[in-house]
């Protein structure tokens, strides 16, 4: 089974972390049964000091350079995954997609109603390229901003209402969407380093979120063990 990872900044992480796809794939490698692997065309940390996604200087330098494959960026949402995502599986044949995206959008590019529109057309590019394929959905977890910005805080809320009832329309017994739970005890304060990306504790507890989906929708992998 391949998995792909997909996700803005949260996701590919920064020069030094370790990165929540690093948590999954400690995981996967101690609880999957049966043949597994991460894909997708890029491997790198986003350089924060260079402000280029070019580094390989992971916390763990033994994380496998095969297992450090995913679909992330930068800065990038829904608004630039949805174009990309049909001719990215098409290359590299994934099973099942575990998305964490939306964050941005909000912050950045678009209103909670365009970017529910655009989480709509990634599902449906996604299918195109692979009519069977599996995604788990992250929703979005409001960053510090949200407790200053009353107007950023409510799209932020608004948009899950609309990733949920995108889950419930697009869902399929041929190709499954499941929206995992945000993560109850998710603290910015001690499980990210600026109110927004995750460090060790953090990204424990987004792999968490995307195993238990995982485990309780579709019997893969086991419970996670931090």
């Amino acid at each position: 089974m391949r998995f792909m990872f997909v996700g803005d900044s949260m996701t590919i992480g920064r020069s030094g972390d370790y990165t929540w796809r690093f948590r999954m794939w400690q995981h996967l490698a101690t609880s999957f049964v049966g043949p597994y692997e991460i894909v997708g065309p890029r491997t790198a940390l986003y350089d924060t000091e260079a402000n280029v996604p070019a580094s390989s200087a992971y916390a763990d330098p033994g994380f496998p350079a095969d297992a450090r494959r995913h679909l992330a960026g930068w800065g990038e949402g829904w608004l630039h995954m949805a174009p990309r995502i049909r001719d990215t599986l098409t290359a590299h044949h994934a099973d099942v997609l575990l998305v964490s995206l939306g964050l941005i959008d909000l912050g950045f590019y678009t209103d909670s109603v365009q970017t529910a529109r655009n989480a709509r057309r990634f599902i449906t590019e996604a299918r195109a390229a692979n009519s069977r394929i599996r995604m788990v959905l992250l929703p979005v977890i409001p960053n510090i901003r949200a407790q200053s910005d009353a107007p950023f805080a409510a799209e932020c809320d608004r948009f899950n209402e609309l990733l949920a009832k995108a889950v419930a329309d697009l869902d399929t017994a041929g190709s499954p969407v499941l929206l995992a739970s945000s993560p109850p005890s998710y603290d910015l304060q001690h499980d990210t380093y600026d109110g927004t990306h995750p460090g060790p504790s953090g990204e424990h507890k987004l792999a968490e979120a995307f195993a238990g989906a995982m485990h309780q929708g579709w019997g893969l992998g086991g419970r996670y063990k931090p």
